[in-house]
């Protein structure tokens, strides 16, 4: 279909005209479908780039780890409170405007952290870095939907996993290689985040929106609560399970886990520490790929299993010191991290009507990055009077507990052929 016929048939959501040269022509269908999923990513990346550089932060500015937890855990508040004051803006003025708004919350945040000179700048950087992260995750996954050209959620399911983990994982690593081996650490992976931030808004000016805003529709940024309608609730109580045990350890090990590495490993290498963390959200996005397409059930019950042996396991490194162990260890809980999040993504994105899909991603969300804040801060000031090794076991083997009643929720769910 030609522009002329597209604009014919739906003028309401073709308004290209104002654009100049290359941004007047949209997106075809797939390279849309890869700028949502690519928004997602560069959000994760996006959360993961400050975070070799705490040390760093800590070191220049003196503040203990209970700051340095909260300071990260700031990031998440912020998430929680765009997803609960604008979580259904998309919904109603359509997905592009929101996209836009949040890459560029999350330029600015970036430009932010350049010049940081104390911890005050981190807190305004990684809570308007926050905000941003919200806005994206509802419109973008929404969204994903929306331009999947089959509308198939098991792909779409994989799409957002794989983006989300490997976007963390990616985002560590790359800024460990930045700090360690280029000068300006603290400027050059933010330069990186804000190249990348300015494609991605070129791209999504070429995005046709999805959505046809409803008559009248305005912005509304008024506290909502999250809400799921009936259809979606069983389907959404077993993925915030699988969330909230697998993005608990997602926020355990990205607060705890450089220091542990560096105390285990008995080295101040930011790579090898950074390739250690982000083995996790790696073998998380790898694990995907891999067995992404089996039941949804069967993903969020044996990957569940494989989370609560890897947790085990890196409890038992932890004990005994063992560098080895942990590395092993981390993989093993990527593994079911990344199976047991997708098989619980996928369920509810199958089940989740067409209206309701910005509403119910940001209820998601809300879940998911409690899961990822909560657990950090109670970690940061337990560190304190408990030490970092004990504290660390501790929520470990809850994690790991919490993964096992994961495990058999998920199994009780499995459909009446596969019980039979």
């Amino acid at each position: 279909m030609t522009s002329i016929e597209l604009a014919a048939e739906r003028p309401d959501r073709l308004d290209l005209g104002h654009r100049p040269g290359y941004l007047r022509r949209p997106l075809a269908p797939r390279p849309a479908y890869l700028t949502a999923a690519g928004i997602v990513g560069l959000a994760m990346f996006a959360s993961g780039i400050p975070s070799p550089l705490y040390g760093t932060y800590s070191k220049l500015w003196g503040f203990s780890a209970v700051t340095l937890t909260i300071v990260y855990a700031t990031y998440a508040f912020g998430v929680l409170a765009a997803l609960l004051v604008a979580g259904r803006v998309s919904d109603e003025i359509g997905r592009r405007p929101v996209l836009l708004a949040a890459l560029g919350g999350i330029l600015v945040s970036t430009i932010v952290y350049m010049p940081a000179s104390s911890v005050g700048w981190l807190f305004a950087a990684r809570g308007l870095q926050g905000l941003a992260t919200g806005l994206a995750l509802s419109a973008a996954s929404a969204a994903l939907l929306d331009l999947h050209p089959r509308r198939d959620p098991i792909a779409v399911g994989l799409a957002n996993g794989v983006t989300s983990a490997g976007g963390i994982g990616l985002g560590i690593f790359a800024s460990s290689v930045l700090v360690q081996y280029l000068p300006a650490p603290r400027v050059l992976p933010y330069v990186l985040l804000a190249v990348l931030i300015v494609v991605a808004t070129i791209a999504t000016l070429r995005l046709d929106d999805p959505v046809t805003p409803r008559p009248g529709a305005r912005l509304r940024l008024t506290p909502q609560r999250p809400s799921v309608p009936p259809a979606g609730r069983r389907a959404f109580l077993l993925a915030s399970l699988a969330v909230l045990s697998s993005w608990s350890l997602n926020g355990l090990y990205l607060s705890l886990g450089p220091e542990l590495s560096a105390s285990l490993l008995h080295s101040d290498s930011v790579v090898l520490s950074g390739l250690v963390v982000s083995s996790l959200p790696a073998a998380a996005a790898v694990s995907q790929l891999l067995f992404g397409r089996g039941a949804p059930w069967a993903g969020a019950s044996y990957g569940s299993l494989a989370l609560a042996a890897g947790m085990g396991l890196l409890v038992a490194a932890v004990a005994s010191g063992s560098a080895a162990l942990f590395v092993v260890a981390s993989v093993i809980a990527g593994f079911g991290f990344g199976v047991a999040f997708l098989g619980g993504l996928r369920s509810l994105s199958a089940a989740v009507p067409p209206e309701h899909r910005a509403a119910v991603m940001s209820a998601f969300y809300v879940v998911a990055y409690g899961a990822l804040s909560l657990p950090a801060i109670a970690a940061g000031l337990l560190s304190g009077p408990l030490g970092l090794d004990s504290t660390f076991e501790i929520f470990g083997a809850a994690i790991a507990a919490l993964a096992l009643v994961v495990a058999g929720e998920a199994w009780r769910t499995r459909p009446r052929g596969e019980r039979q």
